[in-house]
């Protein structure tokens, strides 16, 4: 436990669905939720209008929508996400070198790695700033919590929310955290609660009462141990650099099973190509395809096929992908499907795609038999033969006339198209039969900065002077990863 507050939490508020919000002038102020938008699908974020109607994280969408019938139901645009979010991820890098990412909306920063002087003024002005950095930069808001410990910190950004910031000074842990209800702990979920609710334990005061000896009699050596810790408001944890990603995969949760084999397999070409998009946004390349099917029955089957060397090729992941699904059956229908590449390098083999085919080729060779196309054997669409387009609420699209504008919603052959940009006013709304000709899928714009602009305005981080006063100048902008 430290004796200052150096310790820095960053939560972002509503994160998907304020976004969405920053980008659609028509839904600022109204309900917003994103998320599987099918009767199967699950709510991922709700913006704060909505969750007044009860609205929450991880509430199945069918039931969000008896709760909030007039909020905006959107599909998750990761690609606008991760953009924010490498904004928000490089001020808090320039805060100090240990940064841990939590997810994209959410991460520790140890302020004294930093160099940032470990006094109560000094942080809470360096988190003040961060805060204003922020919404210089992306346009939203985040929470900030200080603490001496991890656990602390995070508390505090919870009770900070939305837009705040808290300071948990140093040896008041106990007093603010005893009649905290005992799910606030890490580490303790469902089954854990109700473990110590039937020994009569309810709140974190509590837990620190019992004592460690019975709390290690109810839930055993290191999870006893480590609770006790936790209820006297002691965590050593350190924050922990961000590591590399070990895996890049996507997948999707269908609204009816799938049954046909052609849907299935296009189905897999379409998210191995969009996992491909994303291994080389991240400029990364991978040697081993991975496909998961989860079928009617939620049996879960996985296949992996490791390459002779790593790769950023379209056409070897679809391939890979394509041999991997004829090992599963998939005759009683499919509800999920995903594909991944892990063994994560920097470079790629250029030549890998040709290696496989001489090889191939050579095989059939000396088999006696003759190569069979590339394209043929896989199954490849015809040239010039695109797959249907799905019009998911909240699309990016472009048309011809009108300009950019996103998808409110699409059925019986039509899609209703609202054109407004982040810096517009609220656009007019158009319908267009979904295959018309001048309406195309599109690239999320910047939230910030019109446009002229490809990127939001950033804003320097402050260095901290000794007296704790932070300092912000106008900088560069913010490189992408």
């Amino acid at each position: 436990m430290r004796r200052a507050p150096t310790i820095l939490h960053l939560d972002m508020d509503a994160f998907y669905a304020a976004a969405e919000q920053a980008a659609k002038p028509s839904l600022r102020g109204k309900p917003v939720v994103v998320g599987g938008i099918g009767p199967r699908g699950v709510v991922a974020t709700a913006s704060y209008e909505a969750r007044v109607f009860g609205v929450r994280s991880a509430m199945p969408t069918a039931q969000a929508r008896r709760l909030c019938p007039n909020a905006a139901y959107l599909s998750p645009r990761f690609t606008l996400y991760r953009q924010v979010s490498d904004t928000v991820m490089e001020l808090l890098r320039a805060l100090s070198p240990l940064v841990e990412p939590l997810s994209l909306d959410e991460a520790f920063v140890d302020l004294e790695a930093g160099g940032v002087p470990a006094e109560t003024a000094a942080v809470r002005a360096v988190g003040e700033q961060l805060r204003r950095d922020i919404k210089a930069a992306t346009g939203l808001t985040g929470s900030v919590g200080l603490a001496g410990a991890k656990m602390l910190a995070k508390i505090a950004s919870e009770a900070a929310k939305p837009d705040g910031l808290v300071v948990i000074e140093p040896g008041t842990e106990r007093e603010l955290l005893g009649p905290m209800p005992v799910r606030t702990l890490p580490g303790v979920g469902p089954a854990t609660a109700e473990t110590l609710r039937r020994a009569g334990i309810h709140t974190v005061a509590e837990t620190a009462e019992a004592g460690e000896a019975e709390l290690v009699r109810l839930l055993g050596k290191a999870h006893g141990t480590g609770l006790y810790a936790m209820a006297l408001g002691q965590d050593d944890r350190p924050v922990v650099a961000e590591r590399d990603a070990k895996s890049v995969s996507v997948e999707d949760t269908f609204e009816v099973d799938l049954t046909d084999r052609t849907r299935v397999r296009n189905e897999v070409l379409r998210l191995a190509d969009r996992c491909v998009g994303r291994l080389r946004a991240a400029g990364r390349s991978g040697r081993t395809v991975v496909i998961k099917v989860r079928n009617y029955d939620f049996l879960t089957l996985t296949r992996s096929e490791t390459l002779r060397g790593p790769t950023d090729d379209p056409a070897v992941v679809r391939e890979a992908a394509v041999r991997l699904l004829e090992t599963v059956d998939t005759t009683g229908g499919v509800r999920l499907l995903g594909v991944g590449v892990t063994g994560l390098a920097d470079f790629t083999q250029e030549d890998l795609f040709a290696q496989l085919a001489t090889e191939r080729e050579a095989e059939e060779q000396a088999a006696g038999g003759a190569a069979e196309p590339a394209e043929e054997a896989a199954g490849e669409p015809e040239a010039g033969v695109e797959l249907p387009r799905r019009w998911h609420p909240g699309l990016d699209v472009v048309h011809e006339e009108f300009g950019a504008g996103w998808v409110q919603g699409s059925g019986l052959g039509r899609v209703t198209v609202r054109f407004e940009t982040p810096w517009s006013a609220p656009g007019r709304v158009r319908t267009f039969t979904v295959d018309d000709p001048a309406l195309r899928p599109g690239e999320p714009l910047p939230l910030l900065g019109g446009p002229d602009q490809s990127s939001a305005p950033a804003i320097r981080p402050k260095s901290v002077s000794p007296a704790g006063e932070a300092e912000s100048e106008a900088g560069e902008e913010i490189s992408r990863r």
